[in-house]
């Protein structure tokens, strides 16, 4: 999470002017820094200064224009403020087309130069907040495969999954329609190291009486319609992986043969009697609870367990709220490539939104929201749905928006109260009072910090 934007720096060479704007804003609640001359306050700014900046435009040695040109040359999205006295409307005219946020006039009403910084503020906010997500995606996704989360159960995830990836262990990967489980699947296959293809089969979307053929191929003549010989999934992804999707959907008559091909590491073709070696890793899904399934007679116990050597859980989308900005930049970005079209920054009211939504389709369904936003559409409403939450009233939206922000300070610094709570800007007894209302504890937010912890996510 980036800095709060509430900070003013004011420059002007008049001192009544500087102490009277100081009163203004700090009576505001905005912290300000005041300046007599541009290359004092020049000295000050940085890249990612979390404030706005308000300059008068008659100055000696340096005037507002040329501190505007030399403020956009240290960040090109800082707001800058003019203010213009009494005549200097064209050059405050000049200023916005050179990149100036807003002008003032003098004399000003203090109401109208707090609500246009407060303005800019929100506006610098948003910047910054767009800017911490695109470093966490460039973090992310540098490795094209990668899976998107920050959130301390997708980061156990990931840990999990760099351990066993190196290996050649079955996977059993758990998760709610729509989680990412072919993602994860993906990621196995391309950190694990093999020299084979990555082959996805979804076992209830093909017909029952073709699965045997799709997954073990078969001999040219083995069945009516067999006319050349066929090669199978499973047969394809030799040295390599293959995903199979909603396996508890699979007949429990190819459940036994494909318990015979993981525990002798071969297979038949349909109409063959020659045993055809296979060195493949299985990564299995399922949306369902397999163990139990198994104690009712759906789905073979002996295959539960030889699929369940490691078993990874992708958490749903509404227990990992505070993922939702970041996937939703990433998606948002990823459709305004494919679509052609501009990417605009999600409004607090929006994100709030987003954050209140259950989600009951997930990842996918974020995706889905993410693309209809960039289309120009609403994006919780697909035209279809007609249980949407995009009808929240304010104080709902306020509630999640607020929470939203609580657990993104607490991941950005690691479950600790005291960082979190500066960063945040309000009391503790505050702080301590919204973690109860919204049930939110500190502890899962803190990580132990490795090595790792200085690479890229994989």
């Amino acid at each position: 999470m980036s800095a709060i934007a509430n900070c003013v720096l004011f420059v002007d060479d008049d001192a009544d002017v500087r102490e009277a704007a100081q009163q203004t804003l700090e009576l505001a609640d905005i912290h300000v820094e005041v300046f007599p001359d541009a290359a004092s306050a020049l000295a000050h700014l940085r890249k990612g200064w979390p404030g706005v900046v308000v300059s008068d435009i008659r100055m000696p040695k340096m005037d507002g224009l040329e501190f505007l040109t030399e403020v956009k040359k240290i960040d090109p999205d800082m707001p800058v403020i003019m203010v213009t006295g009494h005549g200097d409307v064209a050059t405050a005219v000049k200023a916005m087309q050179s990149g100036a946020f807003d002008f003032i006039e003098k004399p000003y009403a203090p109401d109208l130069f707090v609500d246009i910084t407060r303005r800019a503020m929100s506006h610098r906010q948003l910047i910054l907040e767009n800017r911490t997500l695109r470093i966490e995606l460039a973090r992310h996704t540098k490795n094209a495969s990668d899976f998107i989360g920050r959130n301390p159960a997708m980061e156990k995830l990931r840990t999990l999954i760099r351990n066993v990836a190196s290996t050649n262990a079955h996977v059993l990967i758990n998760g709610e329609t729509g989680a990412g489980k072919e993602v994860i699947a993906r990621n196995l296959h391309e950190m694990s190291g093999r020299s084979g293809p990555f082959v996805a089969v979804n076992c209830g979307g093909m017909p029952e009486n073709l699965i045997e053929s799709e997954l073990f191929g078969h001999e040219a003549g083995a069945f009516t319609g067999a006319d050349h010989k066929r090669i199978g999934k499973f047969e394809f992804a030799d040295k390599g992986t293959i995903f199979l999707d909603e396996i508890e959907s699979m007949p429990l008559a190819l459940q036994i043969k494909l318990l015979r091909v993981l525990q002798e590491r071969a297979l038949e073709r349909l109409g063959s009697n020659r045993v055809q070696p296979i060195d493949l890793r299985v990564v299995a899904a399922t949306k369902t609870d397999l163990r139990a399934a198994s104690s009712r007679g759906e789905f073979r116990e002996d295959l539960y367990y030889r699929l369940n050597v490691v078993q990874l859980h992708i958490p749903p989308l509404r227990d990992r709220k505070d993922d939702i900005p970041l996937l939703f930049e990433h998606f948002s970005r990823d459709a305004a490539k494919r679509f052609e079209r501009p990417v605009n920054l999600v409004t607090p009211a929006e994100m709030a939104q987003f954050t209140a939504y259950d989600w009951p389709g997930n990842v996918r369904e974020l995706r889905n929201a993410a693309e209809r936003r960039v289309l120009g559409l609403d994006p919780l409403n697909s035209g279809n749905d007609a249980n949407t939450q995009s009808g929240l009233t304010l104080p709902q939206q306020v509630e999640a928006f607020e929470r939203s922000l609580i657990t993104e300070a607490l991941r950005e610094h690691a479950g600790n109260v005291t960082a979190t709570v500066s960063a945040l800007g309000v009391p503790r007894k505050t702080f301590y009072d919204k973690l109860t209302k919204y049930e939110i504890t500190p502890a899962e937010f803190r990580r132990t910090r490795s090595a790792s912890d200085d690479e890229p996510a994989n």
